[in-house]
């Protein structure tokens, strides 16, 4: 079979996001041309093959569904690959891309499955782009937990904008732009939201806040635990994730501080030999002068869990090359102390290493 050429007057030359002839076309995902490009759940294959065509991009369109139509109208494409598979498995195995769009799979899949394997089919400075519902098909709005409704026996993530932000900055992923895209026929009723979002090529850091802390003995540890399923964090009440840890205690330590933190903090038990200290971190804020010991746990007992009355909860383990946006500033100069080669930002601190 031979190519098709599209003209401008074809039906099938043109990109939407769910409405005929609406939202903000396939500008949204940016330069396309000789990029590597997924569609996720491609149905059939128009949008992947209108790209191919007018922008020379090399795109793999993804179904889990029959690709007869689709073969038969673009199968013979240069450019265009067709793939019959699962989501999650594809993502999983496949090669990093530089652009991955859905215009309507991603509600149907349970995000915390999804959302990890888009991260990690996602290259550095790549773009994901994406299409969600913002009202049920009776018009409800979203909703502010990660459940799924239920019609006529399917599925369907309805979320809030908020939420699918967090949920992204949880997989490394930066949301820049969020589209209200409403049905033309169906004002009020029928409302989609498109999410643009990157993958930086550097993790962000920031303050808790604006002042500086109150000025006591502030010598401080960091326990970095990582293992076979990643690095140990948790989210503060205020937004930031870090590492386990606090202040050290009188009469303690710095290793018993470890311990004793990672216990309050996490309910995970460990032994001070199992604690190698990895040096000191001197930086300021305002006028007070801040320390900071980085610690390597080796071993440890349990499941990180949240404990009453702790300001850090929400434990989870992250991938080195998917760290969440936001760390604690002596928590990301704790792992630059302890792996350079993390492309981690944060405020200078001088750090003076431990003989090992």
């Amino acid at each position: 079979m031979r190519p098709q050429t599209f003209r401008p007057d074809d039906a099938g030359a043109r990109f939407d996001w769910g409405f005929p002839g609406a939202g903000p076309g396939a500008g949204i995902l940016g330069d396309l041309s000789g990029r590597r490009v997924l569609d996720l759940g491609c149905g059939t294959a128009r949008h992947a093959a209108y790209l191919v065509h007018a922008y020379g991009a090399s795109v793999d369109a993804v179904d889990s569904g029959p690709h007869e139509r689709a073969r038969a109208e673009h199968g013979a494409l240069p450019g265009l690959r067709l793939v019959r598979a699962d989501a999650v498995e594809y993502l999983s195995t496949t090669e990093p891309y530089d652009v991955i769009y859905s215009v309507d799979a991603v509600a149907s899949i349970d995000p915390r499955r999804l959302l990890p394997a888009l991260a990690s089919a996602l290259r550095p400075g790549g773009t994901l782009c994406f299409g969600v519902p913002h009202t049920d098909s009776r018009g409800g709005g979203p909703s502010s937990v990660v459940e799924p409704r239920r019609a006529d026996g399917v599925r369907t993530w309805v979320l809030t904008p908020d939420l699918w932000t967090d949920l992204l900055a949880e997989q490394g992923l930066r949301v820049e732009h969020v589209e209200v895209l409403d049905a033309p026929d169906e004002p009020g009723h029928a409302s989609h939201r498109i999410l643009r979002a990157t993958r930086p090529l550097r993790v962000s850091s920031r303050p808790r806040g604006a002042g500086p802390p109150v000025p006591h003995g502030a010598l401080g540890v960091g326990a970095i635990l990582h293992g076979p399923r990643g690095l140990l964090l948790g989210r503060h009440r205020r937004g930031t994730w870090e590492l386990p840890g606090g202040t050290v205690e009188p009469g303690e330590s710095l290793q018993e501080t470890v311990v004793r933190e990672l216990a309050e903090e996490t309910g995970i038990e460990a032994s001070p030999a199992d604690v190698r200290l990895l040096g000191t971190l001197l930086d300021h804020v305002g006028d007070v002068v801040r320390v900071t010991v980085p610690a390597l746990v080796t071993a440890w007992r349990g499941e990180p869990a949240d404990q009453p009355g702790e300001r850090v909860g929400d434990w989870r383990w992250f991938a080195l090359d998917r760290l969440p946006e936001n760390l604690f500033v002596c928590s990301a100069q704790g792992l630059t102390a302890w792996r350079s080669d993390l492309p981690i930002d944060h405020m200078p601190a001088h750090f003076t290493p431990y003989a090992p």
